[in-house]
């Protein structure tokens, strides 16, 4: 079991992990993006990660340091928009993870499908243009061309 929670965990922070390296490399240097109200000095490392400008104001912010604002900023937006329990709450998964209740036993996979297949309803489908090529060719047959 603890196997497969650290699996889970390593495919969650892996991808991150990798785009977060590959932002910071290919975009090192650049500035994304300006906050609209002033930042005091002790922002400017956080927010200017691999620039290295004395003169520049606090306030502009680097690609990487938008990246992980972005990452870690958005969970409430997802919450807001997703609903409190949602997929894309890793912080949810861990506080289980570190309760226990990912321990406890999982849920029956049978009793899940057995939902999705009773929720299915199977309709037929009726196309508006089944025999539209014969309608056609019959309506030309029948059009006088001698005018």
């Amino acid at each position: 079991m603890m196997t497969e929670m650290m699996k889970g965990n390593l495919t969650n922070v892996l991808p991150m992990i990798v785009i977060g390296g590959w932002i910071n490399w290919a975009f090192s240097g650049f500035l994304t993006t300006k906050v609209p109200f002033p930042l005091t000095l002790r922002f400017k490392p956080m927010l200017q990660r691999g620039i290295e400008l004395v003169s520049l104001d606090a306030s502009w912010v680097s690609s990487a340091s938008w990246y992980f604002l972005n990452v870690f900023g958005l969970r409430s937006m997802y919450t807001l928009i997703l609903g409190q329990d949602n997929a894309a709450d890793q912080s949810r998964i861990m506080q289980d993870q570190m309760t226990g209740a990912a321990m406890s036993a999982p849920p029956d996979p049978n009793k899940a499908f057995k939902a999705e297949w009773e929720a299915m309803e199977i309709t037929e489908h009726q196309w508006a243009l089944e025999n539209v090529e014969e309608e056609l060719i019959s309506k030309d047959l029948t059009l006088d061309y001698s005018q």
